[in-house]
């Protein structure tokens, strides 16, 4: 096993440097620094006290060196290939249904529309107890996620609990695939929005036809909402923006230190609408090809982003085949808006696995095609900026908790036979009575920011010899702080309300009808309609004379 392991090693760095394009400095430097790796590994394996498993050493050693570069680049190994490609086409075999452990219990909590999973009749709150001769209990929710995940066609069969009725119920596996636009509808009579969640291989298929049918709907208004859409594949953003640009402007460029990597993508079709009134919605979480989106078409003049300015992500990834059938995602390039700025927030340039923001001296102005004024290094930052708002401490216990999902599934019985419009369903103040005194029983313990900050003042009043004479006034401002949880329910009633009335929805809505009941309270959307009404002040912004 030793000398196969010596072998193994040798033949590695045989491979390595065969392939290498480097100067003769360069191959000395890979031949003495893969010697050297192969020498602590072999010694490793011949001296250390415990048996030591070649593969998982070599894999934590790959890691450890892809971590000094920047969090983007990983190694894939084999048996990760299938979530990999799950996030570049969002398809995989399975039932369609999530899962998430409440208290032990593993518990639907999602179902998907039209899914295999509904099909069954397996509904939301069902607790799964088995899936073909696998109790599920002790096991986690990766675990249980792959125990329901197989290729299409395949049976499984899974044993749920609801309302102390235990039922097996078979399921033939489908391919599901997870749509790039999760909604898209008219919101008014004349302003239409799409959500696009991600960047996958149907993103822009997906997006031309829901942009084509609010068109033949006559929509004279178009919202892109991106906040929280991480990314994915480059030419889906470009295709996308060529929906809006006429043919032969460029969009986004890479630049890199290897030539081959350095290429400009122009729009290539005939736009669809190329006048259409557009707004841009991004967030802190709007990172990579939603910001080649927003960016290419904020320096073109073609939209007004609102919201908050987003992750800062100017790097391009690609994927390369290793040995053994695993993968490298690693960065090839930085990418760069029409206006020649790259929006990449973070350096990562030390090799060391430390990371800084770029410093203010080293921000620099660009222009749109109108002239407006856009800055690199920052992200994409909106015309109009949305201030952020925050769930209090109580309503985050309440979805950290599942508190909410476990007070619906006990009482959806009540609203199984409604029509639940999502956009005006509401709850009865009764029913919001009856979760209240749900919620008292639990005897909830949490802390707000302003007590956290409180503990912290104490501690350095205690360190600084001022606690004891200011006794009187740390125990006032306890007082004023002090957590009440009937107090919290009733103070932010409305946002509990909102989530309360979502879980609902979301029973026979599905995710769509959880997206279309928060637009008639969404800050972003309310500000892009009231924005669509003044057409003067959306050109001006645009540098439109």
């Amino acid at each position: 096993m030793k000398n196969k392991i010596k072998i193994l090693a040798l033949l590695v760095l045989t491979l390595s440097i065969n392939a290498s394009q480097k100067t003769d400095s360069d191959y000395f430097e890979i031949s003495k620094n893969l010697k050297l790796m192969a020498s602590v590994y072999e010694k490793l394996n011949d001296f250390y006290v415990d048996e030591v498993l070649p593969g998982r050493v070599m894999k934590k050693g790959i890691d450890a060196m892809l971590k000094s570069l920047d969090p983007y680049t990983v190694y894939i190994s084999e048996s990760q290939i299938e979530d990999f490609r799950f996030t570049t086409t969002g398809e995989y075999g399975g039932i369609g249904a999530s899962i998430k452990n409440i208290n032990g219990k593993i518990v639907i909590s999602e179902i998907f529309e039209n899914s295999p999973a509904q099909t069954a009749g397996v509904e939301i709150g069902d607790n799964l107890l088995q899936i073909d001769k696998t109790i599920v209990k002790d096991k986690n929710l990766n675990e249980i996620g792959g125990l329901l995940k197989g290729p299409s066609e395949s049976i499984v069969s899974i044993k749920v609990k609801r309302n102390n009725i235990t039922k097996t119920v078979k399921i033939k596996r489908e391919d599901i695939q997870i749509p790039a636009v999760s909604y898209y509808n008219k919101i008014n009579e004349s302003t239409g929005i799409i959500k696009l969640n991600s960047f996958t291989n149907t993103a822009s298929e997906e997006f031309k036809k829901a942009f084509q049918e609010l068109l033949d709907n006559n929509t004279e208004n178009l919202i892109i909402d991106l906040r929280s859409n991480g990314g994915g594949l480059l030419n889906e953003a470009v295709k996308i923006v060529n929906l809006f640009i006429p043919k032969g402007k460029l969009v986004v460029s890479t630049k890199s230190r290897i030539e081959q990597m350095n290429r400009s993508y122009f729009t290539t079709n005939k736009p669809i609408d190329s006048k259409i009134p557009i707004v841009v919605l991004i967030d802190e979480m709007s990172a990579s090809a939603s910001e080649i989106v927003a960016g290419s078409l904020q320096d073109l003049d073609r939209a007004v982003i609102i919201g908050n300015t987003s992750f800062g992500k100017g790097l391009v990834q690609q994927t390369k085949q290793v040995s053994f059938g695993g993968q490298i995602k690693l960065t090839v390039a930085k990418y760069y808006t029409p206006s020649g700025r790259c929006i990449q927030k973070i350096d990562y340039s030390s090799f060391e696995g430390k990371s800084k923001k770029i410093v203010d001296s080293l921000v620099q102005t660009f222009k749109t095609n109108n002239g407006r004024k856009v800055v690199d290094s920052r992200g994409i930052e909106p015309e109009i900026k949305i201030e952020p708002e925050y769930f209090s401490a109580v309503t985050e216990l309440l979805l950290s908790e599942s508190i909410i999902f476990e007070f619906i599934n006990n009482n959806i019985y009540k609203y199984k036979n409604d029509s639940l419009y999502p956009s005006s369903f509401s709850i009865q103040e009764s029913f919001y009575n009856e979760f209240v005194d749900f919620v008292l029983k639990k005897e909830l313990k949490y802390q707000t920011a302003s007590q956290f900050h409180l503990e912290e003042l104490k501690e350095a009043a205690t360190k600084e010899k001022y606690l004891n004479e200011n006794k009187r006034l740390f125990s006032i401002m306890d007082s004023v702080f002090k957590t009440n949880v009937q107090e919290d329910l009733t103070k932010h009633k409305k946002e509990i309300k909102f989530l309360l009335e979502s879980e609902i929805i979301s029973r026979k809505h599905f995710h769509k009808g959880r997206v279309e009941a928060s637009l008639k309270q969404d800050p972003y959307i309310l500000k892009a309609e009231k924005l669509f009404k003044d057409k003067e002040s959306y050109y001006e912004i645009l540098g439109f004379k």
